[in-house]
């Protein structure tokens, strides 16, 4: 397993984080998703030779969530 964190822009409201995990969740290899509002950072563990971490910064963006890094 392989853990990422990316920062977004400002979080807008508390429920971003439930559209966000979710979606996250959702894709194959994902263990676990962690969205932290306050400091509006994304905590991701995964199993990289399911998907790529590109594919996970993809999923956020389709979303409508800008990714900083």
């Amino acid at each position: 397993m392989t853990t990422i964190k990316f920062q977004l822009e400002t979080l807008s409201c508390p429920s971003c984080i439930k559209k966000i995990e979710t979606a996250l969740k959702k894709q194959k290899g994902v263990n676990e998703a962690k969205v932290l509002f306050h400091s509006s950072k994304v905590k991701t563990e995964y199993d990289e030779t399911l998907v790529s971490a590109e594919q996970l910064k993809d999923t956020i963006l389709k979303l409508g969530y800008p990714v900083l890094k």
